[in-house]
C-alpha cells in the first residue's frame, strides 16, 4: 500500500488551470523531494492533499482511502508556509496548545516526544520570537508530528537555514521515517540538500508531472562526464568540439565532456592537438543540474 496515490487530479481558480490531470505516488517509508519553479503547482497540490483547498477533479488516495476519509485525515501533519505560533509564547506552551486544539488526551508525553525528536528539548523554554529560522522551522514540524501521523507534507522547510540548520532537519528528516511507517513529502527548491535525503522525487512542471524516480534510478540517470582545464581554453573547446557530441563550459571555468570516454583518450587527443591538460577529473552530474537538464528539454 502507498502513502499517497493521486490519479488525473486537477485544480482551476477560475480560467487558470494550476493543477493538471497529474498522478503522484508517494510509498510508505519514503522522503519525496517534490520539485518545480515556482508557480509550478506545488503547493497547490499539497494543500489539496492535506484537504486545505478543495479539488477540481480526479483523485487523491491516502492509505487506500479517500482523502476525505476522517480515520485517514487524522493520519496527515502539515507544515505549510509557516508555523502557525504565537510569538509571545514559549515553544513548550505553543506546542501544548496545539496539542490541546487536536485534543490530544496525553499533550505533556505527546509534546515532550516530538520535542525530542525534532533536537529540540533543550529549547522548549524559550519564547518563539526570539527562535531562530531553523528552530522555528523545527517548531513547526513538531507541531506536524503531535498526533502521531503516518504523513507529513512540508512546504520549503529548509529554506533560509544555515549549514548545521540544514544538517539537523537532515536528521530530523531521517529519524521521522526510520521505522518505515512515517512518509514525508517535502518540497524544496535547494536540490542538493534534497538529494541528501530524499528516497523518492516527483518533478512538476506548469501543474503536470513531468516525471517520478527513485533516488536509485536519478544516480542512474545522471551522467558522468569529464572535467578539465588546459593552457589554451579557447582552442580545446574547439578541438573537443570536433570529436565529441556534447562538450560544454561549466561555471568554475571547467571544459565538460559527456561523451562515453575516458580521461585518457581526451588528454592523448588533446596533446596530439598540441594542447596540454592542466587539471581533469571525472563527476557526475547532480539532482540540481539534471533538473535544469530537463526544463531545457534534454535526456
Amino acid at each position: 500500500m502507498n502513502a499517497v496515490e493521486i490519479k488525473n487530479l486537477s485544480k482551476n481558480f477560475g480560467s487558470k488551470q494550476a493543477v493538471c490531470d497529474l498522478d503522484m505516488t508517494v510509498p510508505m517509508g519514503a522522503i519525496y523531494g517534490f520539485i518545480g519553479e515556482n508557480g509550478s503547482g506545488k503547493s497547490t497540490t499539497e494543500k489539496m492533499i492535506c484537504g486545505l483547498i478543495p479539488k477540481s477533479g480526479g483523485s487523491i488516495k491516502l492509505y487506500g482511502k479517500d482523502y476525505t476519509d476522517i480515520d485517514v485525515r487524522a493520519k496527515v501533519g502539515v507544515l505549510i508556509e509557516s508555523p502557525g505560533c504565537f510569538p509571545g509564547l514559549t515553544v513548550w506552551d505553543n506546542l501544548m496548545l496545539q496539542a490541546a486544539n487536536l485534543s490530544i488526551p496525553n499533550g505533556t508525553e505527546e509534546t515532550v516526544k516530538v520535542l525530542k525528536m525534532v533536537r529540540m528539548e533543550g529549547a522548549a523554554g524559550n519564547k518563539y520570537k526570539n527562535c531562530s529560522l531553523g528552530m522555528k522551522q523545527r517548531v513547526g514540524i513538531a507541531m506536524a508530528l503531535l498526533g502521531n501521523p503516518t504523513l507529513l507534507v512540508l512546504d520549503e522547510p529548509l529554506n533560509g537555514l544555515d549549514a548545521d540548520g540544514m544538517r539537523i532537519m537532515r536528521e530530523v528528516f531521517t529519524d521521522i521515517i526510520k521505522n518505515g511507517k512515517r512518509s514525508i513529502i517535502v518540497s524544496s527548491h535547494l536540490l542538493g540538500e534534497l538529494q541528501k535525503v530524499a528516497t523518492h522525487y516527483g518533478i512538476i512542471r506548469h501543474g503536470k508531472m513531468i516525471c517520478e524516480m527513485t533516488s536509485d534510478e536519478l544516480d542512474a540517470n545522471c551522467r558522468t562526464y569529464i572535467a578539465l582545464k588546459t593552457d589554451e581554453m579557447s582552442k580545446t573547446k574547439t578541438l573537443l568540439g570536433c570529436k565529441y557530441s556534447r562538450v560544454e563550459e561549466d561555471e568554475a571555468g571547467n571544459i565538460r565532456v559527456y561523451d562515453l570516454t575516458t580521461p585518457e583518450n581526451v588528454v592523448t587527443y588533446l596533446y596530439e592537438n598540441g594542447v596540454t591538460v592542466t587539471e581533469i577529473m571525472t563527476d557526475k552530474i547532480g539532482l540540481e543540474e539534471y533538473y535544469i537538464d530537463l526544463m531545457k528539454g534534454g535526456k
